[in-house]
């Protein structure tokens, strides 16, 4: 925490108000909020309770600037392990009106472990990325790059799009951004789907508004990477994820929610089940 601090005063120096372009107007997230989750893997065909995952957002200031510290845990239970183990941890700070200012994950997935960092600066209308990797054997890949649009990190993205005003979406629209994933600057696709109740882990059946975050592949085919619910009201709070993976595939399902900015409308009925509208 002391690295990421003193990351983040040395990068405050920089920050202008050029970073205006990349704020949202942030009307559903609050500092106290916590979302607990259920995760599952899918193995040949059998959904496995594989774990849990946690997502708080609290208060941070970086010299005198008030911003948002949001941190995402994934653990796998000790059953899980010996097939494939997973210990990620997910931090990003943004301004108090989204704007992303520093990321870090460290995953250890599998025999695989890596830790991402990626700084964004913001003057004279640019962004100013730095990123780098470090990986198990301790070798550092970094890389520089300076856009004129604006960039974000998975966690901040996701943070972004509980931001938006989608009622007047329709089903099929689609929303293109660029995406800092520690090695590279990828351009990546989110859509719109459709809005759905969707019965959670708590027994409560939310109203839901659905995305996808997509690939394309190189014959221009599109390919799922992760789909998911929030609520359609004031909150937006995901409240289930399905993610495509190497090995198969993985869900997360809302068990608790705390300290939410808003009351949960989106409430539908408690004892109803999954319907599609």
């Amino acid at each position: 925490m002391k690295k990421i601090i003193l990351c983040l005063c040395f990068l405050i120096g920089s920050l202008a108000s050029s970073y205006g372009q990349c704020e949202a107007i942030n009307e559903a997230i609050q500092p106290g909020e916590t979302l607990s989750y259920e995760l599952k893997f899918n193995w040949k065909f059998i959904w496995i309770n594989a774990g849990w995952a946690k997502m708080t957002v609290n208060r941070a200031k970086v010299n005198g600037l008030p911003c948002l510290q949001t941190d995402l845990e994934s653990y796998t239970n000790k059953r899980i392990d010996f097939f494939f183990k997973m210990r990620d941890t997910l931090t990003c700070i943004t301004t108090e009106n989204l704007v992303p200012l520093f990321f870090r994950k460290g995953a250890e997935e599998g025999k695989h472990y890596t830790v991402d960092e990626i700084s964004f600066a913001y003057k004279d209308g640019k962004v100013f990325v730095d990123q780098q990797r470090i990986t198990k054997d301790k070798s550092i890949r970094a890389r520089k790059d300076t856009l004129s649009s604006c960039v974000y990190d998975m966690l901040s993205i996701m943070l972004q799009a509980r931001s938006f005003d989608a009622s007047s979406f329709r089903p099929g629209q689609k929303m293109q951004f660029a995406m800092a994933t520690g090695k590279r600057i990828e351009n990546q696709t989110l859509i719109y789907r459709r809005k759905k109740n969707y019965k959670a882990k708590n027994s409560v059946t939310y109203r839901c508004l659905v995305f996808s975050l997509v690939e394309y592949t190189k014959k221009n085919k599109e390919k799922e990477v992760i789909t998911f619910y929030i609520t359609d009201d004031k909150n937006h709070l995901p409240v289930r994820l399905d993610m495509f993976l190497n090995f198969g595939s993985a869900k997360a399902f809302l068990k608790e929610i705390k300290g939410n900015r808003h009351p949960l409308t989106s409430v539908v009925n408690e004892e109803a089940d999954e319907v599609e509208e």
